[in-house]
């Protein structure tokens, strides 16, 4: 595998500009300091998700890493503010997803990296998806908990990642589920993914991209469970 130590992926000025912005969260501030955006979040970002492209192939050939500036695998800095009561124009992180190959015909799991002052965590798996498609997971969850298990309680992902989202969790098992299952907590997850947390420190480390190729291969158990439940190749 590739080493990462010549260079570290991210500078402090990330963080810096981030945490910046969230002090002075509009369009004026953004717009005179939008070649600090450019040169210290969006190239970095951009130049790791190139970066992770070779090494997303060596974990799944159905894993794309896309580098353009729009519609690809960064995040764009602006909100969507239609529909929410904070109107704050910019968002205060910025994020990568690697979506799956097949990610815009059906629903796939995906890797994700969030960068933010104060909250760094690298992520795998399906965020909320639709009734139809958490009941596709958990039927799979219900029929085959030995492969559950070991996607998500032994090593590589143990270890490494945790599952996530159980603060947001249904408050039953769904009614078609049985209540009783060895895994009825994890039956009542509204979205099937792992998560590590890391610090600023870690992200701007020299080795933080095989740091972050590590998190996804511990993650490749979970992924490969979730994209058999949902009949796409991994």
């Amino acid at each position: 595998m590739p080493s990462s130590t010549e260079a570290a992926s991210f500078g402090p000025e990330l963080f810096a500009f981030l945490s910046e912005l969230g002090d002075h969260n509009d369009r004026d501030w953004f717009a005179a300091h939008k070649a600090r955006y450019e040169a210290d979040v969006l190239e970095p970002t951009l130049a790791f998700v190139e970066d992770m492209g070779y090494r997303l192939q060596e974990i799944s050939p159905h894993l794309r890493a896309d580098a353009r500036r729009n519609g690809g695998s960064v995040f764009r800095i602006y909100r969507d503010t239609r529909f929410s009561k904070d109107k704050t124009p910019f968002k205060t992180n910025t994020g990568v997803h690697f979506r799956h190959a097949r990610a815009k015909d059906v629903p796939t799991p995906g890797y994700y990296l969030h960068l933010q002052p104060g909250r760094v965590f690298a992520g795998c798996g399906i965020w909320h998806p639709d009734t139809k498609t958490a009941n596709r997971i958990r039927d799979a969850i219900a029929a085959r908990p030995g492969s559950w298990r070991a996607a998500t309680r032994e090593p590589p992902f143990a270890g490494t990642l945790q599952i996530g989202g159980r603060e947001e969790a249904l408050k039953r098992v769904p009614s078609s589920f049985d209540k009783e299952h060895e895994f009825a907590d994890d039956l009542r997850l509204r979205g099937f993914v792992g998560y590590a947390s890391m610090s600023e420190e870690v992200a701007l480390a020299p080795d933080f991209l095989d740091r972050y190729t590590a998190i996804c291969g511990a993650g490749a158990p979970l992924m490969r469970f979730l994209c058999d439940a949902l009949s796409v190749e991994f």
